[in-house]
């Protein structure tokens, strides 16, 4: 069954704003929640639906993907459907604003419950990896089937020795004793309007609430290594120059356990030695003899998935543009793709042998051979310039 569209779920338009995106998601959790709808597997179903839909329009990176490739776009990144409200209550439980009472809207509604799930705050475990940018070269042939592609990139892999932990042994990981293992330093300061807390992130420990004392000998306590990877990326047919996509995870590990980065694949395109690409139509420039253009000819001509037949009217003019329907690069957000025009170029002749020339000297003499004066006939096509102009405009 099709999925439905992210922005007609949450009723929001393409162009909707972030807060706006919010608010629709918050009016929709609010009305589907199960504790409102109890043993409602419909009112799950749709509670669900805009949880996806959510995930994929809140995350800047995954709206643009979205946009440009659809419910495709969301392969290779970190988005999954959820399986069932815990998950949805630990990603977006702490969406839904303040009551101004200290508990969130949910708790209000709910009976303080947050619908039997609060998001509890975790320690941050080491510190992120980051991002990789690969450059990958794909041909028109490549763009118009679509391909997969493995990358063997150099990275920051984690630890084998510690496995990421960065310590010597177990034993090697001691509570913070700036903060006590809290991961937090507060300051309590007084004035005439109350009393104040001030909670920041131990330097100490980055927040972790523990500390190496024996350090991994082999990374030093960094909890990773230097090293190869090698990673698969799947190209969707009709990506053009300067589309990329990201692959979750794949780049460099985090430090001591923390989140890897992710790698950034960015779609570069070959040149070609027949084709120049025009959005998703190809133009092929075709030289064809003058008898061939004259008298009308069946010619085999190249195309992005093989060779076929093409056929010259009689009286084709150099210049004329001819288009081969459904030849052309797949449409990416979209069915069908753009069309392969044929750009027909009379050849002229620069070596010529005696027989030859004799041959073209008595062929000028006959009537039709020559232009006429204020023959327009080559020029008067009207529909010839208009498929130029939108071919290359």
């Amino acid at each position: 069954m099709a999925k439905r569209d992210f922005y007609e779920i949450l009723g929001v338009q393409r162009n909707a704003s972030q807060d706006e995106i919010k608010k629709a998601y918050r009016k929709l959790a609010l009305q589907f929640h199960p504790d409102r709808n109890p043993n409602n597997k419909q009112a799950e179903e749709k509670f669900k639906e805009a949880a996806e839909a959510y995930e994929a329009l809140s995350d800047p990176d995954k709206r643009r993907r979205y946009d440009q490739f659809g419910h495709d776009g969301m392969r290779g990144t970190d988005f999954r459907p959820f399986t069932n409200v815990d998950d949805i209550f630990s990603t977006f439980g702490d969406i839904f604003g303040q009551s101004g009472f200290g508990g969130s809207v949910f708790d209000e509604m709910f009976g303080g419950r947050g619908g039997g799930h609060q998001r509890q705050r975790q320690k941050p475990v080491g510190q992120p990896g980051s991002d990789l940018k690969v450059r990958l070269k794909l041909t028109l042939e490549e763009i118009a089937t679509g391909v997969e592609k493995k990358l063997k990139i150099k990275k920051s892999i984690v630890c084998g020795t510690c496995h990421g932990s960065g310590a010597k042994s177990s034993s090697s990981r001691i509570t913070c004793p700036v903060c006590s293992g809290t991961g937090e330093l507060r300051q309590v300061s007084r004035s005439v309007f109350g009393q104040f807390v001030n909670i920041s992130t131990c330097n100490n420990c980055g927040g972790e609430g523990k500390i190496i004392k024996d350090p991994c000998l082999t990374c030093r306590g960094d909890g990773r290594v230097q090293g190869e990877a090698t990673v698969k990326v799947t190209i969707p047919a009709g990506v053009s120059e300067g589309n990329y996509i990201s692959l979750r995870g794949e780049g460099n590990a985090g430090m001591r356990g923390g989140q890897p980065g992710d790698v950034i694949v960015m779609i570069e395109v070959e040149p070609h030695e027949v084709f120049t690409r025009n959005n998703d139509d190809v133009v092929l420039d075709l030289l064809v003899s003058f008898p061939e253009a004259a008298l009308g000819a069946d010619v085999e001509v190249p195309t992005l998935t093989g060779r076929a037949k093409l056929k010259i009217e009689p009286g084709t003019q150099s210049g004329r543009v001819l288009r081969m329907r459904d030849k052309g690069i797949p449409h990416l957000n979209s069915y069908g793709r753009g069309d392969q025009l044929v750009r027909v170029n009379v050849w002229v002749p620069t070596k010529l042998n005696s027989e030859e020339r004799a041959a073209l000297k008595q062929l000028s003499h006959f009537e039709n051979i020559n232009p006429k004066e204020g023959d327009k006939s080559a020029h008067s096509d009207k529909s010839f310039f208009e498929r130029v102009k939108k071919a290359f405009t």
